[in-house]
């Protein structure tokens, strides 16, 4: 079964690098003698259509794993089809020092606890083929440095692969200061990890602009479309900094808050002036930009906002909105 599965995989790759314009579902099932064996040429019964689609899906999936850069296309009527470009699959001689190697190992060690770890392992054997030392061991138990990326989100891989693969997504979003979520469809560019969480940022299609959505915030399953990207995908994608503008890490005022004595220490670190009120709360002075009204919803009844008035409404707005559910 093992070699049957290799045979098929290899002679799905020869037909998607050596075709010269994108092959349907239906042609590859009558190009690849596995898929003709097993279902037939051309269309069958429900059934048998069915079962060679989950088929087809699981082996362009495994391509994709192996490294091989599989294009969705499609054309004017609709038809999706798929080929793999021989310059997009071919790479210069990689070599590598042993600080680069050593570098390359501790970077798929951080995936290890992560929902990477299968890929991270596959990387590694890579990396030992490509120069690594063997003597350089990433996953030492005893090492000084133990990196470690949290991932939680049910959306993380589905996501990852839409960026790798430049595929659009579809997704249930909840913003902060909405009781329910909306349908969000997104060209996702790049993932990233700031202060613990993780975002993604790309080109929301209903809005025609560019977006960050914080991937808890996302609801149910991530679905794929088949289409192409209709935005460019920037050379730079800056998601700290947008992350960072949003949550008022880039401030040009002040707010004035009413914090619970033993509360709140992140605030505490960002205040400018502390005052204690007595009574069990202390009055703080905190930077105010774009986003603070988020953070400080986190804090629940630990926080008063005094001022400005702008930010007391956002506050109060986003605390109904948890509230309603």
């Amino acid at each position: 079964m093992a070699i049957a599965k290799a045979e098929r995989l290899m002679n799905l790759a020869l037909c998607l690098l050596g075709t010269r314009r994108p092959l349907s579902k239906r042609e590859l099932r009558e190009s690849i003698e596995a898929y003709v064996e097993a279902f037939g040429p051309g269309k069958g019964a429900a059934g048998a259509d069915d079962s060679f689609s989950r088929m087809f899906e699981r082996d362009k999936d495994d391509l994709r794993e192996l490294g091989l850069v599989i294009e969705t296309v499609e054309n004017i009527d609709g038809e999706v089809g798929y080929l793999a470009r021989r310059d997009s699959n071919r790479l210069p001689p990689i070599t590598l020092d042993a600080e680069e190697a050593a570098a390359l190992g501790l970077a798929a060690k951080v995936w290890q606890q992560a929902r990477l770890a299968g890929a991270a392992s596959g990387a590694l054997q890579k990396l030992r083929a490509a120069g690594l030392p063997e003597d350089v061991d990433p996953y030492e138990a005893h090492g000084a440095l133990e990196p470690r990326i949290p991932v939680h989100e049910a959306a993380f891989e589905p996501l990852m692969l839409a960026c790798r693969d430049r595929r659009p997504v579809v997704f249930d979003y909840r913003k902060a200061s909405a009781a329910r979520p909306e349908t969000r469809h997104v060209e996702p560019w790049a993932l990233e990890c700031w202060r613990g969480h993780w975002y993604l940022a790309g080109w929301d299609r209903d809005r025609c602009a560019e977006r960050v959505f914080r991937l808890s915030r996302i609801t149910g399953r991530v679905r794929s479309r088949g289409s192409v990207f209709t935005a460019a995908v920037p050379d730079v994608v800056t998601v700290r900094e947008t992350v960072a503008s949003w949550a008022g890490e880039i401030a040009d005022r002040s707010a004035l808050i009413r914090l619970r004595s033993g509360a709140g220490y992140p605030l505490r670190a960002k205040a400018t002036v502390v005052r204690e009120l007595g009574d069990g709360w202390d009055e703080l002075e905190i930077p105010y930009g774009h986003g603070l009204d988020a953070w400080l919803v986190e804090f629940g009844p630990d926080v008063v906002v005094l001022e400005p008035a702008e930010l007391r409404a956002d506050v109060v707005d986003r605390l109904r909105a948890v509230a309603k559910g």
